[in-house]
C-alpha cells in the first residue's frame, strides 16, 4: 500500500474518530427531557397521593413537553414503590410522589429489625403540593355525633372497636396511634394496602373508623356518607371548618399529611432545577390548585430548599413518634 493510500485511510479515521465524538458529545448534552418520564405512586389508586399525582403529572407535561405518566406501584404501606423509586437511574426520568409516611417507615423497619427499603438521603426533594391535618372519620350512621362520645365508647369498650389504614406505620396509622396514647384508650387496628382501599372498608362497614386525608374523604361527608369528628391540625380546615382540631378538644397531638414530589439523589443539578421551575409552574397553575382544591385538599406549595427545611423537622418528629408507638406487626 503506498503512501497516499495510507495518508487517505488515516483522514477517513479521523473524520470517523471526529463524527463520533461530535455525536457522544450531541448524546450527553441532549436537552433534557427527550422521552417521557414516569411518577411513581406508591399506594393505589383513590387515596391523596393519586390525587395530587395525577393533576400535578399534566401540568409538567405541558411545562416539560413530554408526558409524564402516573404509575402505581402500592405495597408495604408505601415502602415498595419508595425503595423501587430510590434505586431507579438518578437520571430526571423516575420521579417520586410520595407522602409523610416517606419519613417513617425507615425507622418502623429499624424498630423491627428489618433492613429498610430506602433511607431518606436517597432522595433529593423538588416541591411539597400539600400539607393537610388528618381527619377522623366514622360513618354517617354510626353512634358517636362528637368525638368524646367517640372517645368515651372506645374506652368503655377496649378493643371492640377497629379502624383502617393504609398500612402499618402509614399515614393513617401513626395518627390514630398517636390519638390513642393521648386520649388512654384501645382500637383494634386493620392495615389495608392504601386510602382508598381503607376508605372503601369504611364505608362497607369493615371497620369503624379511619384517620385520613381530607381529600380522600370530603366528597364523602358531603355526601351524607361520613361524618368528621376531629382533625390533627392547628388552624380550621378549609373543607371541614366546622370540625374541632384535637388539640381544641384537649388532646395535643398534631399530625400533617403532606405529599411532595421527590427523585432520586443522584440527579444531576440542571436536571434538578429544571424539575423544580417546573412544579412551581404546576404548583401555580390554576387547574391544578382548583382539582386538588375540589377534592378537599388545598395548595401548600414548598419549593425544594423550604421544604428541606421542612421536612427534616417533620421526620424527626415521625421518628420520636413511631419510637413511641413501637413494634407492630
Amino acid at each position: 500500500m503506498n503512501q497516499q493510500a495510507l495518508r487517505s485511510i488515516g483522514a477517513l479515521g479521523t473524520v470517523v474518530i471526529a463524527a463520533l465524538a461530535i455525536s457522544t458529545s450531541a448524546i450527553a448534552q441532549a436537552p433534557y427531557p427527550d422521552k417521557p418520564i414516569t411518577m411513581i405512586v406508591p399506594f393505589p389508586p383513590g387515596g391523596v397521593a393519586d390525587t395530587v399525582a395525577r393533576p400535578v403529572a399534566e401540568a409538567l407535561s405541558r411545562e416539560l413537553k413530554q408526558p409524564v405518566i402516573v404509575e402505581s406501584k402500592p405495597g408495604a404501606g408505601g415502602a415498595l414503590g419508595i425503595g423501587y423509586a430510590s434505586r431507579a437511574p438518578a437520571d430526571g426520568y423516575t420521579l417520586l410522589l410520595a407522602l409523610s409516611s416517606i419519613s417513617i417507615l425507615p425507622e418502623a423497619d429499624k424498630l423491627l429489625g428489618r433492613k429498610p427499603a430506602y433511607t431518606l438521603n436517597q432522595f433529593k426533594p423538588i416541591a411539597r403540593f400539600t400539607a393537610d391535618p388528618t381527619v377522623l372519620v366514622v360513618r354517617a350512621d354510626a353512634p358517636w355525633k362528637t368525638l368524646a362520645e367517640f372517645i368515651a365508647d372506645a374506652q368503655r369498650k377496649p378493643g371492640v372497636y377497629n379502624y383502617g389504614s393504609s398500612g402499618n406505620y402509614g399515614t393513617m396509622h401513626v395518627p390514630m396511634e398517636m390519638l390513642k396514647a393521648a386520649a388512654d384508650f384501645r382500637m383494634t387496628h386493620i392495615p389495608f394496602t392504601g386510602a382508598g382501599p381503607a376508605v372503601t372498608a369504611l364505608l362497607g362497614g369493615q371497620v369503624d373508623a379511619i384517620a385520613s386525608g381530607p381529600a380522600t374523604v370530603v366528597q364523602h361527608i358531603r355526601a351524607g356518607k361520613l361524618r368528621a369528628l376531629a382533625h390533627w391540625g392547628d388552624q380550621p380546615l378549609a373543607a371541614l371548618p366546622d370540625v374541632v382540631s384535637l388539640t381544641q378538644a384537649g388532646y395535643p397531638v398534631r399530625f400533617a399529611q403532606w405529599s411532595a414530589l421527590f427523585v432520586p439523589s443522584g440527579t444531576p443539578e440542571t436536571i434538578v432545577q429544571r424539575l423544580r421551575a417546573a412544579a412551581r409552574k404546576a404548583g401555580s397553575d390554576p387547574m391544578v390548585q382548583q382539582v386538588i382544591a375540589t377534592a378537599g385538599s388545598p395548595l401548600a406549595y414548598l419549593d425544594a430548599p423550604e421544604f428541606q427545611t421542612y421536612w427534616d423537622a417533620d421526620a424527626a418528629l415521625m421518628t420520636k413518634a413511631v419510637q413511641k408507638i413501637g413494634k407492630v406487626e
